[in-house]
């Protein structure tokens, strides 16, 4: 396979920044996989796994939302938070899981107390996915 430019950009600077030969990316219509010669394209990204192959290495990073624009043979993410696989704390990751099912667990919980329980949970849940991968 031949291999293309990936960037992944958080507002805290970049997390990856090299060449692959695949990416898959948690897309809101779906997770789909970028090869070289894809076609040009953008796309908003849910909280999920983006998978990194170069050649047999594979990597993993988990990531809650942003976007992604497939061009000329370069992919550039920008999300909103990322972390690969080897800085995930799983500690934490698991305390933020329990943190979150406690408070949709509570009685008093107003709409939007509620979705923002349910989107911490879903975050944690994808960083503990990873860090067990």
């Amino acid at each position: 396979m031949k291999p293309f430019e990936v960037q992944i950009l958080t507002p805290n600077g970049s997390v990856f920044n090299g060449t692959v030969t695949g990416i898959k990316l948690p897309g809101t219509e779906g997770n789909f996989e970028v090869l070289y010669n894809h076609a040009s394209l953008m796309s908003g990204l849910e909280v999920g796994v983006i998978t990194i192959k170069n050649d047999s290495k594979v990597d993993y990073i988990a990531v809650s939302g942003g976007f992604v624009e497939v061009n000329s043979n370069k992919v550039t993410v920008l999300a909103e938070s990322a972390e690969p696989k080897e800085e995930i704390d799983l500690q934490r990751a698991l305390e933020s899981k329990k943190r979150a099912e406690e408070r949709l667990a509570a009685e008093k919980k107003n709409a939007v107390d509620q979705i923002r329980a349910e989107l911490a949970l879903s975050r944690a849940m994808n960083r503990i996915k990873v860090a067990q991968q």
